[in-house]
C-alpha cells in the first residue's frame, strides 16, 4: 500500500500551490501520485441544473459516479462519517507509489510537512506527525525548508519514502472499521493462501488471479 505524507497550514497559507509543484516534480521523476484533499467547507457543487447529475441528486441519490472516456469523477451527496485519509488511501489508491493529502491536521499516524507565512502560530505545536516545514521566515529545526525549494521538497520525500529499493511490496492489507492493521509477514502469506485457496476452489473465474478484495460485514452482537 502507498505511503501518505499530508500538506497542512492555517488557510491561505499556500499549501494547495506548494503540494502541486511537489507532485509536478514527483511526476517528472517518473513516479505515480494520488491526492486527496479536506475542505471544511460544504454544498460545493459539481453538477449544475439540467445534468444527469443532478437528476439523480434530486432523486435522493447518496452518490453518483461519472465514467468518462478520459476521467472517473464521484461525487457524494450525503456527509462522509469517519472516513479517514488512511482508509481512503488504501481503498482507493493502492497501486500509487505515493498519495499525497491537502489537510487532514488532525489525521494520526500520518507524515505532514506544514505550510506557514507570516507570524501565524505554528501547527507543528498542536498536531503529531510534522517532519518537515515549509516557511518564508527563520524557524528552527531539522527539515526547513523556502516556500519555493520545490525540487528540494521533492527530493526529501523521494528519499524518506519513494526508495525504490527498499520499498517492500505487502502481499494483503487489513482494514478493520477503516483503520489499517500492520501484519507481519507471515500472517500476510497466511491470509493471502487462506482466501487464494477458497478462490481456487470457487473455480467461477477463468482468468489468472492477480488480486482479491474481500470485504466482510459483522453482524453486531448488542
Amino acid at each position: 500500500m502507498p505511503p501518505i505524507i499530508t500538506f497542512i497550514g492555517w488557510h491561505d497559507c499556500g499549501k494547495t500551490t506548494l503540494a502541486s509543484q511537489v507532485v509536478r516534480h514527483l511526476k517528472e521523476r517518473g513516479y505515480s501520485v494520488a491526492v486527496i484533499k479536506s475542505t471544511k467547507e460544504t454544498g460545493l457543487l459539481l453538477d449544475q441544473e439540467g445534468t444527469d447529475t443532478f437528476t439523480y441528486r434530486q432523486a435522493g441519490a447518496d452518490s453518483v459516479t461519472l465514467i468518462a472516456p478520459d476521467q472517473m469523477v464521484m461525487t457524494r451527496f450525503k456527509e462522509l462519517p469517519g472516513k479517514r485519509l488512511t482508509t481512503l488511501a488504501h481503498r482507493f489508491f493502492p497501486d500509487a507509489d505515493l498519495v499525497v493529502g491537502e489537510g487532514f491536521k488532525d489525521a494520526r499516524q500520518v507524515a505532514k510537512i506544514e505550510v506557514t507565512r507570516g507570524e501565524t502560530e505554528l501547527l507543528r505545536n498542536k498536531v503529531t506527525g510534522v517532519i518537515a516545514i515549509a516557511t518564508d521566515r527563520k524557524i528552527a529545526g531539522d527539515y526547513i525548508f523556502h516556500l519555493d525549494e520545490y525540487s528540494e521538497i521533492a527530493d526529501f520525500i523521494e528519499k524518506r519514502f519513494l526508495d525504490k529499493e527498499q520499498k517492500k511490496k505487502q502481499q494483503a492489507v487489513l482494514l478493520i472499521n477503516g483503520r489499517k492493521v500492520v501484519m507481519k509477514d507471515f500472517v500476510q502469506e497466511a491470509l493471502t493462501g487462506t482466501v487464494k485457496g477458497f478462490v481456487d476452489a470457487l473455480k467461477t473465474h477463468g482468468e489468472d488471479v492477480q488480486e482479491i478484495e474481500l470485504r466482510i460485514r459483522v453482524e453486531s452482537t448488542d
